[in-house]
């Protein structure tokens, strides 16, 4: 069997199970044409599953378009200049939140894929800023907005768009149907052919399309066309759990989304550009887990137990339920990589703690967030209940004081969340405001009337600059603590995304992983304090052969084996290694 046929079989069998009762034929010319829309052909081969899609050089800045404005330029350019001014040698990715026109949910209710918001900037502007850094885009692919044209073309009945979305009974079945709000799933619209109830996962705002309908999965390759076409490398595609729905069940990872994930994975393998798919998956590990599939799905998937469980550590003072839930985590299969962060455009995720923080834990969490100002919000339970879908802060402002009140160390605190990213095996993402030191933006909330708006402050950019160059500033310190680590992390082979790690059994006070290069030259015995007391290691307890030398690259100190013990202060973090403070990139 040829290559060029494998890859079309592979198409043809996913296409299958999704669409069986169409001609799957015709239908894999029609995905092969929307993806090579010009004629090209993909390539002869399919990239082989390997590790070599990053490396430790790789990090990224999450942001929005206009996270920083000044209201006399573009905000894309604006974002290019500080990118460039302050970001350079720091990451090599940016993920630009959605960057097209929008009617709701920050840019997650789009209204046109094609254009970018022009209060933003154009093409252009995106096109400057992939030159320079790894782009991430959004595919927004489970709903759209109200307002745009798609749905409106369907309210009037003109083709395609009378078949391009989810219409449902409130007659039907949909009990079991997951999903993060409280609003009513069904919405009554009235179209040129009576009324109709359309699915809304999210928002009334946000109507959900019709993957039973191939010509939407059509339109949507497309549209990922013509992102990469326009300098983006990672696609992430958002809410994609949900993409497939049937009343009756719980409408949630149904096989149907994971093998047109799986279809992507191939069309992606097939380019001749290197593309990478990041699922969003706000569920519990196992859930999450399995957009992985047999390393054929995601080539990347968020790490969405971590921002909750490195929260707590610090809360509390104990590493116990990050240490207990980072042992039973698998490495990712070849060729796919976690996506580590703790923080972004949305709360402080906590379904993904269930079955790993007791709910005591949690209800502490929310009480002391409720103490710092912070906010919750809810999701709605197939019972009619509800429960804590996410805690609403900026992660600066959430690591403003512990379970026992506010202390002294708010600043090495939040450092250490953010160190803890960097160690571990995978990618580690920012979002700009943890790498600003951003605080709870209340005036939003109450301007805006919604929870998430206290994390989605809009920097005045003179303002801003005005701060990053005062070394006393917040602002400053963060942004130079955060970056002077990630440079120092970025030239080390032991923190490849997918060097070996090994969870190391101390002290509850601390959390430690050992790290492993690829070529087993270095080890790294990566080590934070996540608590306000100072903590003493006995060398035994890291197994540091004598016969190497050790250094902290954090501090540049070497580490004296014949000491006995190793005296980590409040909140510190060791990057303890064999092979020095290492300079060249």
């Amino acid at each position: 069997m040829t290559k060029e046929r494998n890859f079309r079989n592979s198409l043809t069998s996913l296409i299958q199970q999704v669409y069986p009762a169409l001609d799957c034929e015709a239908l894999t010319d029609a995905v092969i044409a929307a993806f090579w829309p010009d004629g090209s052909e993909p390539r002869a081969e399919g990239r082989i599953p390997s590790n070599d899609l990053w490396n430790e050089q790789d990090a990224l800045l999450i942001t929005y378009g206009n996270s920083i404005i000044d209201g006399a330029h573009k905000p894309l350019d604006l974002l290019h200049d500080f990118l460039l001014r302050r970001m350079k040698d720091v990451v090599n990715g940016v993920h630009i939140l959605p960057f097209f026109p929008y009617t709701s949910d920050d840019g997650f209710a789009v209204s046109d894929f094609r254009a970018v918001n022009p209060q933003l900037g154009d093409w252009p502007d995106i096109n400057r800023i992939s030159e320079d850094f790894d782009l991430m885009s959004d595919l927004v692919l489970n709903h759209v907005s109200s307002q745009g044209q798609w749905f409106n073309s369907y309210r009037q009945g003109q083709a395609p768009y009378d078949k391009y979305f989810f219409e449902a009974s409130p007659d039907d079945d949909l009990k079991d149907v997951v999903r993060p709000r409280t609003t009513p799933l069904l919405q009554e619209v009235e179209t040129s052919n009576g009324p109709r109830h359309v699915w809304c996962t999210f928002s009334h705002d946000q109507i959900d399309v019709d993957f039973r309908n191939p010509e939407v999965l059509l339109e949507f390759l497309r549209i990922i066309r013509l992102h990469v076409d326009n300098g983006v490398q990672i696609i992430r595609l958002d809410a994609v759990a949900f993409l497939w729905k049937e009343p009756g069940t719980s409408s949630i990872h149904l096989p149907q989304t994971h093998a047109i994930i799986k279809l992507m994975r191939v069309l992606c393998d097939f380019a001749s550009e290197k593309i990478i798919l990041l699922t969003e998956t706000n569920v519990p590990k196992a859930e999450n887990l399995s957009y992985f599939g047999h390393h054929d799905e995601a080539h990347a998937i968020y790490n969405f137990p971590l921002p909750p469980l490195v929260l707590h550590a610090v809360m509390s003072g104990s590493a116990h339920y990050l240490r207990r839930w980072q042992s039973g985590m698998p490495p990712a299969p070849m060729g796919c990589a976690f996506l580590n962060f703790t923080a972004s455009h949305d709360g402080i995720g906590m379904r993904p703690a269930e079955g790993i923080l007791p709910t005591d834990e949690q209800a502490r969490m929310i009480d002391t967030i409720k103490d710092i100002g912070g906010l919750v919000s809810m999701r709605a339970l197939p019972d009619g209940g509800e429960a804590p879908y996410e805690i609403n802060t900026t992660f600066f402002e959430a690591t403003a004081q512990t379970f026992d009140g506010k202390d002294d160390y708010h600043f090495d605190r939040f450092v250490c969340t953010q160190t803890i990213p960097m160690s571990l095996e995978g990618i580690p993402a920012f979002y700009i405001h943890s790498m600003l030191g951003t605080p709870n933006d209340h005036a939003q909330v109450k301007h805006r009337g919604m929870n998430r708006a206290i994390n989605r402050h809009r920097w005045d950019y003179p303002e801003l600059n005005a701060r990053l160059d005062d070394p006393t500033s917040t602002q400053s310190r963060v942004l130079t603590a955060l970056s002077d680590r990630l440079r120092i992390r970025a030239k080390q082979p032991a923190f490849h995304p997918n060097a070996t790690q090994f969870t190391m059994p101390l002290t509850d006070s601390v959390f430690g992983v050992w790290r492993q290069s690829l070529d087993r030259r270095q080890s790294i015995f990566a080590l934070h304090n996540v608590s306000n007391k100072t903590v003493t290691l006995s060398h035994l307890s890291m197994n540091l052969i004598e016969d190497e030398i050790w250094y902290d690259l954090i501090s540049g100190e070497t580490i004296n084996m014949h000491k006995g013990a190793l005296k980590l202060a409040p909140y510190q973090c060791c990057w303890i290694t064999n092979r020095g403070r290492i300079t060249d990139a």
